[in-house]
Parts: C-alpha cells; structure tokens; sequence
C-alpha cells in the first residue's frame, strides 16, 4: 500500500530533480531538493487537516481533489499565484511578471540598477496582505474547532473550558475580528494598517463563506446498518462535496503563503520554486493525506487531528506576527512538527494504555453465583 500511494510521488520528485538539473545544472537540483523538504515540513499539519475533510467526501470527490487539486495546488499555488500577487499589488502584465521573475537582478539584489524593484521585493513586499488574508482564515479554522463540544479531548484542562465558552454565538468571529485589530494597529506600519484591515477581512469572509456553503449542504444523514440502526456516515457528495473542495483548495492556499514566501529565503527562481514546492513538496502532501484515509491513522491516533489544529493555530499567530517582525521559516516547520508529534505520542500512549486495561478486564475473574 505504502508503495502504491507514495509512488507516484516518489517518480514525480525523479523527474523533477532531472529536470531541475537540467535546468540549472547541480545547484537548481539542490535548490529544488531543499524546497520540497521545506514545503512537506511546513504542510505536515495541513495533511492532516486535508485527511479530516478528505474522509467526508466519497471516492469520485476524493480522486477530483486528487486529481485537479494537485493541478491547482501545483501551478496555481506555486506558480500562479505568486505573479497574480505581482500583477495585482504592482500593477504588472503576468508575462510581464515572469519575465522579471526568471530575470532578476545580479547578485540577488532586491533592486534593478535602475532603481526599479525585482520580483521578489515585489513579492515580499506584499506579505502584509498575504499574511493577513491567509492568517484571518486559519485563525478562524482554529477557533471553530477549539470552541466545539467534542468527546475526545486532548490538552482538556485548556479545550474543556474553551469549549464551555464557544456556546456563546459566533465567538470564534468574535476573538478573530479583534486579533485582527490588535495585528493592525501594534503589529502593521502606519502604511500598511488599511491594507492589512481589508485583507483580513476578506480572509473572514472567505472562510464563512466557504465554510457556511460546505454547511448548508453537508447532510448528516447515517446508512442503516444490518440491525436497523446507523452503521456510518454517509459520504459527501454532489453540491456538499464540490464545497469541502473548494474549502480544501483554500486551506491549501492559506497554507501555502508562508512556504511560497519563505522560498525567496532560497531562491527567486519562479522553475525552481515550481520544481521543488509544487511538483515535490505538494505531491508528497497529497500523499500523505491519501495515506491518512486509507490507512484509518486518524481515527487510530486520535489525537492527531487535536495537534494539527494547535499547529493551525500556531501559524496563523505566527503570520500575523511575521506582519511586523521576520520570523525564520525553520521556526514556523518546528512549531507544526512539534504539536503532531506530540499529539502523536500522546495517541500511542492512550492506547497503550486502554489496550492494558482491557487485558486487565479479561483476566479479572468472573464472580461465582
């Protein structure tokens, strides 16, 4: 099974690191290399969450985010998406974009000779807004799942009593709206506040957008089982499907801006950027969220989903802090492994430790009479 999901992968990173080398000969093959690692380090928690949604769609929605979304989450993230940021924020013609993206000033200076920025400055300099929009949706993300009543909690002493508090209505819109706030006037420059305000507020309404049509749509309707009760849910499909994967696809966008802005810490090379982050780094993501559905590791390791959602919220802090202050993308794949991890061995250990109270119970002698 391990070979089947990760082989596609694994031959798609082949062809890409020849094509790399090519390309650039051993330094864009290891640029490219670097890249992919650094997109699959920061993307762990996002394939959890991405296995979370992926389990409620049914198989032909699942191959479509498979499929296209990878298309998408490729060339539109990774390559796309960056010079649509330089069209819209300088004003840029796309052709116009890339050309000055695969030709940037020598000795990867921010400015031309002539004074005029490059691509990558273009880029960075529009991190406020990016960092705002993708920041405001995560937040949210977080905050929607911390403030849920659920069964299985994992840090009970903090999410019990966050869970008590999310019955008040649209707290989670609440608490975002004045992180927002608080971002724009101690964090964002006096120029960048406006910005960063209508960013995130775009950020808010996509979410509840997205998330509100996933809802309306999303019936919690069970298949009846051989005794007449409920045996499982029934799959997403239709209209309900099409909205999880557009929520996807915009969670993967969130997800990318720190990765697509972190790689200019590497490279500005829009190819390399594409060969390393896109073709590598976001097929092996696919796969491993592929692996987490087949394999049931969400609902085996329970805490998993716990973590990813911590990590989320991690990230989203950390974006709108990264507004104000540099923040070393090492850091920011730390922080996500470090919650997946933990909640990881906090799994193992619950259930290592129900499987001895259930070895326990079977050797307790039965009462006589």
């Amino acid at each position: 099974m391990v070979l089947r999901i990760f082989g596609m992968s694994i031959g798609v990173t082949v062809i890409s690191l020849i094509v790399a080398f090519l390309y650039g000969g051993p330094t864009a093959l290891a640029l490219a290399a670097i890249l992919g690692v650094l997109e699959v380090s920061l993307s762990f928690d996002n394939a959890v969450i991405n296995a979370t949604v992926l389990e409620r769609m049914n198989e032909f929605w699942q191959k479509i985010f498979l499929t296209i979304g990878v298309v998408i989450a490729v060339f539109g993230m990774r390559l796309v998406f960056p010079l649509a940021i330089v069209w819209i924020t300088a004003g840029l013609h796309p052709v116009k974009a890339f050309d000055l993206a695969l030709n940037p000033p020598a000795d990867d200076a921010l400015v031309f000779p002539d004074g005029s920025p490059s691509y990558e400055k273009l880029l960075t300099d529009a991190h406020p807004q990016i960092a705002a929009f993708g920041g405001m949706f995560l937040l949210l993300l977080f905050l929607n799942f911390i403030f849920e009543e659920r069964e299985i909690t994992w840090l009970s002493w903090l999410e019990k009593p966050l869970a008590q508090l999310g019955k008040l209505d649209m707290l989670s819109v609440v608490v975002a709206s004045a992180g927002l706030m608080l971002t724009a006037e101690f964090i964002a420059t006096d120029e960048q506040r406006a910005t960063v305000l209508i960013a995130g507020l775009l950020g808010m309404i996509t979410y509840i957008v997205v998330d509100g049509l996933g809802s309306l749509f999303h019936t919690e309707e069970f298949e009846e089982g051989a005794d007449g009760g409920p045996s499982q849910l029934v799959k997403a499909a239709g209209k309900a499907a099409f909205f999880l994967f557009l929520y996807l696809e915009v969670l993967d966008a969130s997800f990318s801006f720190d990765g697509v802005i972190g790689a200019f810490a590497i490279t500005s090379d829009p190819i390399i950027i594409a060969l390393g982050l896109g073709l590598i780094g976001a097929m092996f993501v696919r796969s491993i969220t592929v692996y987490l559905v087949r394999k049931g590791t969400l609902s085996e390791y329970v805490f998993l989903e716990h973590g990813a959602h911590w990590a989320i919220g991690a990230l989203a802090i950390i974006l709108f802090v990264s507004i104000g202050v540099h923040i070393n993308d090492l850091f920011t794949g730390l922080v996500g492994v470090a919650f997946i991890g933990a909640a990881f061995i906090t799994s193992i250990i619950k259930n290592r430790r129900e499987d001895a109270d259930e070895v326990d119970s079977e050797r307790e002698p039965t009462p006589v009479g």
